[in-house]
């Protein structure tokens, strides 16, 4: 642990207080309108939740692996909408700097993107290029002391309120797969970057995410991350690799919520005379999505002490996410469940919790590529 327990603790304490009285009560508005509230994204700056994980010297919080998670295990009880506007600044939209970036790019984003002055997103996925996303087209020519990048980027979040963007493209296409890509930063506003529409989605209203379209778009040669061309590949999948672990702990945090809800609703309804809770096949219900949820919870907090402790965790974020993932819309479906028919109204949270949490098991790369992953680890390692 990086920070003293006292003041670590007096931070989850206030993101939890935040969660309970800030974040569930605007959970519908942000539902029905698309939008998180002006004043609570505010808020959420100056409790410095944009900054979590970006280092002291540069305006931060800092926190270490651990510390992160736990205060995911408290933010993500709230709707993931509100996770998703914080989350890329602390993510994979500052990390490729964090790990990679000139000391002169890391003082001219990462304070700004602390403060929440910036909202930073990550250009991976391509309309050919998901899970496989060493087959990315998108190019990046060299022409003197600028690069010119052109190419569409696909379900970007926070795409449409980005101020700058982390963009993978191929620098050499002569090169095969992952050894021609590299990483770069491309302001908002630079000519030649357009968006699209914003994407309609199942869930998660309030989290954005649209097209990003490169047609001539001309950028400093200065803005090359790491100031070498072919290690964008590498870059990202080690920003993938805390993505993940970022991504399995909030499945923790919702599954908690969820948990909570329908354990609060089966002592509440009442049939032949009793709660529900009573009966035991709810309490089996209640068991198991219980038991899944502390097994997702130690290994989460497992995977975080080794990252903490240098340690290569990719294939442990791996294992993390396609758990904690499953895990998480395990407990969606029996929180309906349990429900009932209430379940399947939207007056109620589990409705569309049950939406938004579908998206854990794709992004971030989907639950079969975590298993082609973990299985390629297993492998490598047997036989090396």
């Amino acid at each position: 642990m990086i920070k003293d327990p006292q003041t670590f603790g007096l931070l989850v304490d206030n993101v939890s207080r935040f969660v309970r009285e800030r974040l569930i009560p605007h959970e519908q508005t942000v539902a029905e309108t698309d939008e998180i509230p002006e004043t609570v994204r505010r808020e959420m700056r100056e409790l410095g939740l944009f900054g979590l994980t970006i280092p002291e010297e540069y305006g931060g919080l800092g926190l270490s692996m651990e510390e992160e998670v736990r205060v995911l295990f408290e933010l993500c009880q709230a709707s993931p909408a509100f996770r998703s506007l914080i989350g890329t600044n602390n993510g994979i939209g500052s990390q490729a700097l964090i790990i990679a970036g000139s000391e002169e790019q890391k003082q001219r984003y990462l304070p700004r993107l602390a403060s929440g002055e910036l909202l930073a997103s990550f250009a991976l996925t391509e309309p050919e290029a998901g899970s496989d996303a060493a087959s990315l087209r998108t190019s990046a020519t060299r022409e003197g002391n600028f690069y010119v990048l052109n190419g569409t980027k696909r379900f970007i979040t926070n795409a449409p309120e980005a101020g700058i963007f982390t963009v993978l493209a191929r620098t050499d296409p002569e090169a095969k797969r992952a050894a021609g890509i590299s990483a770069f930063i491309v302001e908002a506003g630079t000519p030649g970057l357009s968006l699209g529409r914003n994407d309609k989605k199942m869930g998660q209203h309030g989290a954005h995410t649209c097209d990003v379209i490169f047609d001539a778009c001309r950028i400093p040669a200065a803005n090359l991350i790491g100031g070498q061309e072919g290690t964008g590949f590498k870059t990202a999948m080690r920003v993938l690799d805390k993505g993940r672990l970022h991504i399995a702990a909030v499945c923790v945090g919702a599954a908690q919520r969820m948990l909570q809800d329908a354990l609060r609703y089966a002592l509440e309804r009442r049939q032949f005379d009793q709660p529900i809770a009573e009966f035991q096949l709810i309490q089996a219900l209640l068991a198991d999505s219980k038991t899944e949820l502390y097994a997702a919870r130690c290994m989460v907090q497992d995977a975080a002490q080794r990252r903490d402790r240098g340690e290569d965790i990719s294939l442990e974020a791996s294992c993390c996410k396609l758990f904690a993932s499953e895990m998480c819309g395990r407990v969606a479906d029996r929180a309906v469940q349990i429900h009932g028919g209430a379940g399947y109204i939207a007056a109620y949270a589990i409705e569309r919790f049950y939406r938004d949490v579908r998206l854990f098991r794709i992004y971030e790369g989907t639950s079969q590529i975590q298993q082609l992953l973990i299985a390629r680890h297993l492998i490598r390692r047997q036989t090396a």
